[in-house]
């Protein structure tokens, strides 16, 4: 899976958030494009970010940059941790999901 933006690591992070914990990657609605950041979007993308309408939670839209398993977004809001290979994720990610996830 290729992910777009300023990527560190093959584990997805990048030169914005790149913490033990930051290994998702988020497909973004907008451009169907893998980023790991809105920063990152913001810098490299030519348009404006869309958020994921809340009738498509059910769709992949989260990669595990440790073993590359896409979760939808309905199972992402509702782990701290990858269901496959256990990778923790950082749970200030939430802090931002306003900024990818329409409201519920």
């Amino acid at each position: 899976m290729q992910v777009h933006g300023f990527t560190i690591d093959n584990e997805t992070r990048c030169k914005h958030y790149h913490s033990a914990i930051d290994v998702i990657a988020i497909k973004f609605y907008c451009c169907n494009t893998y980023y790991p950041c809105y920063k990152c979007h913001e810098e490299a993308a030519d348009h404006k970010i869309q958020v994921w309408p809340k009738n498509k939670f059910a769709e992949k839209a989260i990669l595990c940059g440790v073993c590359n398993t896409e979760h939808s977004i309905a199972s992402y809001k509702e782990m701290s941790s990858c269901t496959v290979c256990g990778a923790k994720y950082n749970d200030r990610c939430s802090l931002h999901h306003h900024l990818y996830f329409a409201a519920e």
